[in-house]
């Protein structure tokens, strides 16, 4: 295999360039994808954590569905189905043919709703895992319901989601994979179509989960650091 090696080299005929392009779009699409469903997480952690019984069971729908339905079944919906109805528009106006949505957007939506099920529950653990007294002592200082939030409890309650969001991120970095499927050239596609036209598979699936290490590894380490920042700010 090592007289192979040229093929992941930055020289003509080398493949280099494109694999670290593709592993460029993955960070990107995995980054998007995890803002998006931090949006989704807290809008779902609100309704679980709400003393109304509608919102309630939608967050308790939400997170039942999407962390129940296999992950690639859900990207293949959102695509198909939100194509489908770009279509039906489209003919309403006198289009004629299949109008698909765009890879990334799909991706990152999917990814991102995906990540928020999970998410939601690690920012409902968080929230009740913060001491009741805080509460209670930002109140006696005549907070604010938004001060209280920003000054008292989100400092906290990240302190508690970060090690949760950590593996959250995690799942999005591997989730990315699947998003080849819809035709969005990411560090698996651009893996599939250089060991299909050089014909080394194992060279290239190689090269891809070192690339994907990296990225983890890189990655967990920003999570490690904001986790001991957190927890710093809470000590002093």
């Amino acid at each position: 295999m090592l007289e192979k090696m040229h093929l992941l080299g930055f020289a003509e005929g080398g493949w280099g360039a494109a694999l670290l392009g593709a592993a460029a779009m993955t960070l990107l699409l995995s980054v998007l994808g995890f803002m998006l469903g931090a949006v989704f997480g807290a809008l779902g952690a609100s309704g679980a954590l709400s003393a109304k019984r509608i919102p309630r069971s939608l967050a308790a729908a939400y997170g039942t569905v999407f962390r129940g339905i296999p992950d690639l079944l859900t990207i293949y919906l959102f695509y198909y189905g939100g194509s489908v109805a770009l279509t039906a528009i489209a003919k309403s106006f006198g289009s004629e043919g299949f109008v698909g949505l765009p890879s990334l957007a799909t991706g990152v939506i999917a990814i991102g709703i995906i990540s928020g099920a999970y998410q939601a529950e690690v920012y409902r653990g968080a929230y009740q895992a913060v001491e009741r007294g805080q509460f209670d002592a930002a109140k006696a200082l005549a907070l604010s319901r938004l001060q209280m939030l920003r000054l008292v409890i989100i400092p906290q309650l990240l302190r508690h989601a970060i090690p949760g969001l950590s593996n959250v991120w995690q799942l999005v970095l591997k989730d990315s994979a699947l998003i080849s499927v819809i035709g969005l050239v990411e560090l698996m596609r651009q893996a599939q179509i250089g060991a299909g036209s050089t014909r080394e598979p194992f060279l290239f699936y190689l090269a891809a989960a070192g690339l994907y290490f990296v990225i983890a590894g890189l990655t967990g380490q920003v999570f490690r650091a904001a986790e001991t920042r957190a927890s710093r700010g809470i000590m002093h």
